[in-house]
């Protein structure tokens, strides 16, 4: 299945070559034939104005016919040099392309470069030195290329897009189903764990130890809800945004270490947003933690909350080491990580519970390499 998959991508790919090299080198021979064109009909009309020179005044049949020839040529931009007047006259140019000694010598430069001139002799005598250049429809023509060239590496921008799209699609089915099945497989020891917790309280066990399991058994289930959401849709409710955040302050400042500083900076009157309180506190946990490993264990976590009359804005910050301004982006990729274990999927997944579940933006408000960041969560308010 596979070497089918890379021999139909490697032919797409090899045809798509040939079609376009195919493409190019007719749109290069139609350009070429058509400037041989271009001067098979200049020397024509220089013919004709040879033609003029010898005739006499009464032989008006062929003065006529190199007359009409002359005036047929409505296309060509072209510039006329009569040696003996040392005078200048134009065809087919905008005269303010040609007002001044300056534009008018620039484009005999420009002439000379599109096609050899032309002179015109009488008895050996030069009579007119033609200078001449592209039409319009031969100008036109030779950005065709160019177009098409653009043009199709769009399409093939578009298709590698839509590949990176599906794979990413793919890989986040993957993730989903195995959240799932961790949730499932997490699922009947844990029970089991609660049915345990039940007998020991019936037998000569200290209760302090009992708490302690019950709330470890509250965690696990918890997290076990956590995962069970990743890939459907969660339930939003309405919540004060200081509550959940002083719930989710109070749970790890409990659980971290002594070394680090937690200072909490949140209004006291309520802050109504749509919440999902399980896909919240997670999103606060991943922050908090990524925060604290930024420290190294030893440092201050801020939590602040400020608002305006539609949005609130929830930041968390850190003394940690800090991230270089090129690298806001790239931290919430999935995979990107500076720890030596890790799989890089917690910003990731924080990105994705607050802007596609909770139609929030989350970036990186500020960070310089030693001195710290802060991440800034923007939701918006229920009025």
């Amino acid at each position: 299945m596979f070497n089918k998959t890379a021999f139909t991508r490697w032919f797409f790919i090899a045809a798509s070559i040939i079609i376009i090299g195919l493409i190019l080198w007719n749109t290069f021979v139609f350009f070429n034939q058509l400037k041989d064109d271009e001067r098979n009909k200049m020397k024509v009309w220089a013919a004709a104005q040879e033609e003029l020179q010898k005739l006499n005044p009464a032989e008006d049949a062929m003065s006529e016919t190199a007359s009409v020839v002359i005036q047929s040529n409505n296309t060509t931009p072209m510039i006329l040099y009569s040696p003996e007047a040392d005078s200048y006259n134009e065809r087919n140019i905008p005269e303010k392309q040609f007002n001044t000694p300056e534009k008018r010598q620039k484009l005999i430069a420009q002439f000379s470069s599109e096609y050899k001139p032309i002179k015109v002799y009488y008895k050996d005598e030069l009579l007119q030195v033609i200078y001449y250049g592209n039409s319009s429809l031969i100008n036109k023509l030779k950005y065709y290329p160019a177009m098409l060239i653009v043009i199709i590496l769009l399409i093939f921008l578009a298709i590698y897009l839509f590949y990176q799209t599906s794979k990413s699609a793919e890989q986040n089915k993957l993730w989903a189903g195995m959240a799932k099945e961790t949730a499932h497989q997490i699922g009947t020891p844990l029970s089991s764990l609660v049915g345990w917790t039940e007998i020991l309280k019936e037998e000569n066990v200290n209760q302090e130890y009992i708490v302690e399991i019950e709330k470890d058994v509250d965690r696990l289930q918890t997290i076990t809800e956590r995962f069970s959401k990743i890939g459907s849709v969660p339930k939003l409710e309405e919540a004060d945004l200081a509550v959940e955040t002083q719930a989710a302050f109070d749970y790890l400042k409990r659980r971290s270490s002594k070394l680090i500083d937690f200072q909490l900076n949140i209004p006291k009157e309520p802050i109504p947003v749509l919440l999902n309180h399980q896909l919240f506190g997670w999103t606060i946990e991943n922050l908090v933690k990524n925060g604290i490993d930024a420290m190294k264990g030893k440092g201050t976590i801020t939590i602040s909350i400020e608002k305006n009359t539609k949005k609130v804005y929830l930041r968390i910050s850190d003394t940690g080491k800090g991230i270089s301004k090129r690298k806001y982006k790239t931290v919430f990729l999935p995979g990107y990580t500076t720890k030596k274990r890790g799989w890089g999927l917690g910003l990731s997944l924080v990105k994705r519970i607050i802007e596609t579940y909770h139609n929030g933006k989350i970036h990186v408000l500020n960070s310089a390499p030693g001195k710290g960041t802060t991440m800034e969560i923007v939701l918006r308010l229920q009025n």
